[in-house]
C-alpha cells in the first residue's frame, strides 16, 4: 500500500514537471510586419517656372568653304590643320608661275596696243588739220578717226585683260576670309585644284557658336497665337536667356541669347529652325556637336504640382499613392497636365492639403498602414531667371 502511494505521488510530480517545462519553452506567436517607410509631400497650389528643354546641335556662327578660284597645282599649305586663323592668313599657295607670265604677256599687249594708240592719235590730229585745210577728203578724215577709236579701244581692253591676269595671280594665294577655326584640309601639296574640284577646307567663326534647335508645329503655332504682335513677340525672345547642357551632362557656363527663327517650316518633318548664340571665348565647343537648350519659358501660377518619381504611369494612365489622416494608403488616379521642372501638373485627382507618397509607393499596398516621414526636394539645380511673363509659351 505504500509503494502504491509513492508510485501515485511520483507520476503526479512528473506530469506537474512536463507540464510546466511544456509551458516555459512554447514561443510566443509572431508579431505582425512593421508598417513600411514613405515619403510624402503636402499638395499646394505653386507658382512654377516652365522650364522647357530642346535637343540642340551646335554649327559655327559662319562656315566659310575655301575654295580655288583658278585652277594650278598646290605647292604649299601654309595653316595648321584644326587651328585659329585671322582673317587674310595665307591657307594654301597654288603655283603662281603661269599667271606671273600671263600678267607679264597682257602687260605687253597693253605696251604694244598703248604705242599703236599713240600713232593712231597722231595720225587721227594730223588729217583732221589737212581735212580743215581741204587737202584730203572726208573719207581719208573718217578712216584715221576710226581707225584711232580702235586703237583706244584695244588699250581698253589690254587694260582690262592685264587686271584680270593680276587678279588671277592674286587668286594663287587662298587666305582665310574669316576669323575662325581652320578645318582639315580636303587638298595637299601635289594635288591640282580649281573652281570645279570642291572644296579645299573650311573655316569656321565659332565665337560665337550658334546652337540650331527644332519646335514642332503645333507649340510655334501655340507661340505665335499667344503673341500676334511682331514687335512684342521679337521684344519676348530677346529677353529669353539659355542654358546648354552638354553631352556630359555639364551645363556650359556662358548664356545664350537668341538669334533667328527660320522663314518657314520643314514639310517634311513639320518643324521650323530657330538659332541661339552663345559666347565660345576659349573654342570649347565646336560645330557638330549636341546638347540641349534649356530656358525658363514663364511662371505657371498656381498650379498643382507633384514631383514626378511620385507619379506612377501604367499604360497611358496615371495614379499617386495618398496618405489618408490614419496614415493609411490609397491608391488614386489623376489627370497630367505638362512637366514643369522636375514636377507633374496635376489636373485632376488631387487638391490642396493631400498627402502623396514620393517615395517608397512602390511597397504600399492598398488600405495599408504606413510611417511617413517628410519628403525633402533636392536642392535646385542653377537655371536661367524666369521671365516678366505669366503667358505659356513654346518657342
Amino acid at each position: 500500500m505504500g509503494n502504491r502511494r509513492l508510485f501515485a505521488i511520483a507520476v503526479f510530480c512528473a506530469l506537474v514537471f512536463c507540464a510546466l517545462f511544456s509551458g516555459c519553452s512554447r514561443k510566443a506567436p509572431p508579431a505582425g510586419p512593421a508598417a513600411p517607410e514613405v515619403l510624402v509631400t503636402t499638395v499646394q497650389p505653386r507658382d512654377v517656372p516652365r522650364v522647357l528643354e530642346r535637343v540642340a546641335t551646335l554649327d559655327g556662327f559662319i562656315n566659310a568653304n575655301i575654295n580655288a578660284q583658278v585652277q594650278g597645282y598646290i605647292t604649299s599649305r601654309e595653316y595648321k590643320e584644326g587651328s585659329v586663323v585671322k582673317k587674310g592668313d595665307l591657307l594654301f599657295q597654288i603655283d603662281p608661275r603661269p599667271f606671273e607670265a600671263a600678267v607679264a604677256q597682257a602687260k605687253a599687249t597693253l605696251a604694244k596696243d598703248q604705242a599703236n594708240q599713240a600713232k593712231a592719235d597722231a595720225d587721227e590730229k594730223r588729217a583732221m588739220d589737212l581735212f580743215n585745210k581741204k587737202v584730203i577728203s572726208a573719207q581719208e578724215r573718217d578712216t584715221a578717226t576710226a581707225a584711232a577709236g580702235s586703237s583706244r579701244a584695244n588699250v581698253q581692253a589690254d587694260e582690262a585683260a592685264v587686271k584680270q591676269a593680276e587678279l588671277n595671280l592674286g587668286y594663287t594665294k587662298i587666305t582665310a576670309p574669316i576669323n575662325g577655326v581652320a578645318g582639315i584640309a580636303n587638298a595637299q601639296v601635289g594635288d591640282l585644284v580649281g573652281p570645279t574640284t570642291g572644296s579645299l577646307t573650311t573655316v569656321s567663326q565659332v565665337d560665337p557658336i550658334k546652337a540650331i534647335v527644332t519646335a514642332g508645329e503645333g507649340p510655334f503655332t501655340d507661340f505665335v497665337s499667344r503673341h500676334p504682335d511682331p514687335d512684342e513677340r521679337q521684344r519676348y525672345v530677346n529677353s529669353l536667356q539659355f542654358d546648354l547642357i552638354l553631352g556630359n551632362g555639364n551645363v556650359y557656363p556662358h548664356k545664350g541669347k537668341f538669334y533667328a527663327l527660320d522663314r518657314s517650316l520643314d514639310v517634311k518633318t513639320g518643324s521650323i529652325r530657330y538659332e541661339v548664340t552663345f559666347p565660345n571665348p576659349g573654342n570649347e565647343l565646336r560645330p557638330g556637336q549636341f546638347g540641349k537648350v534649356r530656358f525658363v519659358a514663364d511662371i505657371k501660377k498656381g498650379a498643382m504640382v507633384v514631383p514626378q518619381e511620385a507619379v506612377n504611369e501604367l499604360q497611358g494612365n496615371y495614379q499617386v499613392v495618398v496618405v489618408d489622416q490614419n496614415n493609411k494608403a490609397t491608391i488614386r488616379p489623376v489627370k497630367v497636365g505638362e512637366r514643369l521642372g522636375g514636377f507633374w501638373e496635376v489636373t485632376e485627382g488631387l487638391k490642396a492639403g493631400d498627402k502623396v507618397i514620393v517615395q517608397g509607393w512602390q511597397k504600399v499596398r492598398e488600405g495599408a498602414a504606413v510611417s511617413v516621414k517628410d519628403w525633402t526636394p533636392p536642392a535646385p539645380e542653377e537655371s536661367p531667371s524666369p521671365q516678366p511673363t505669366t503667358t505659356p509659351q513654346n518657342p
